[in-house]
């Protein structure tokens, strides 16, 4: 990041992040000659007026620049660098809802698309935040944020030195830990009624030996293909999807 600024880049993100009256936003960037009857744009230029927000018009040029060339569809915001939660937010969070914790765990997920599919998953299955390391993962950027599609601004996200010391603290306060393996429990068995934190690894070398030890239950995902691996936020949307079953049976 530079001077302490990132972008949300896009519309759909643009306007969440707009409504979102914790985010700090700098300046509103434009595309030159960018519909104004379109209603996403009206929606985004409403919001920006209401909070008295800097707009400015600029070259699709600019745009590409410095959103390295991905698809702003003339729109991107300038924001202050990305804020982190605390594990008592994420536990917070949950309580607001009147909700068992639901957590999940991000053990080095490098791909910043991976982790932007898995907050907008995440949130969609009723996940009260995330949780990733401090190194070997990527943290929250502009490409997290508009690969969300604007659940970063929904889903709060931890960063923590230690996974291990951080399971062991959830577990102290009463959550079970499940991770995944080649070997475990079929995921359609789980059952995540009860405050659960589920932790995904890496589609290289899966979840770290350390941290694998402080997991009460592993689960597998049974595949009859010769890939016996998934993507990383593939893999974390079924598994986040049957903890959402069995805490919302029909």
């Amino acid at each position: 990041m530079k001077n302490n600024e990132d972008f949300i880049i896009g519309r759909h993100p643009a306007v969440a992040a707009l409504r979102n009256q914790e985010q700090d936003i700098n300046k509103v960037f434009l595309q030159n000659g960018i519909s104004k009857d379109d209603e996403t744009v009206q929606t985004i230029l409403k919001l920006a007026k209401g909070r008295h927000l800097v707009i400015s018009n600029v070259p699709k040029s600019k745009l590409d620049l410095m959103s390295d060339h991905q698809n702003h569809q003339g729109v991107m915001l300038a924001i202050a660098a990305f804020k982190y939660a605390t594990i008592d937010d994420l536990f917070e969070n949950a309580a607001k809802k009147n909700e068992a914790p639901f957590f999940v765990i991000l053990d080095n997920i490098a791909d910043p698309h991976n982790l932007g599919s898995i907050l907008r998953t995440a949130d969609a299955a009723g996940v009260h935040g995330v949780i990733i390391p401090k190194h070997r993962s990527v943290g929250l950027t502009s490409t997290v944020a508009k690969t969300s599609a604007g659940a970063i601004e929904r889903v709060p996200v931890a960063k923590v030195t230690n996974l291990v010391n951080t399971v062991n603290d959830l577990k102290d306060r009463g959550v079970w830990v499940f991770g995944t393996d080649m070997q475990g429990t079929d995921y359609r068995r789980w059952d995540a009624e009860g405050a659960s934190a589920l932790i995904i690894g890496s589609e290289g070398k899966g979840i770290s030996p350390l941290l694998k030890k402080q997991v009460d239950e592993m689960l597998t995902i049974p595949m009859i293909g010769n890939i016996q691996s998934l993507n990383a936020s593939v893999a974390a949307g079924l598994l986040m999807y049957q903890g959402f079953n069995s805490r919302h049976p029909l």
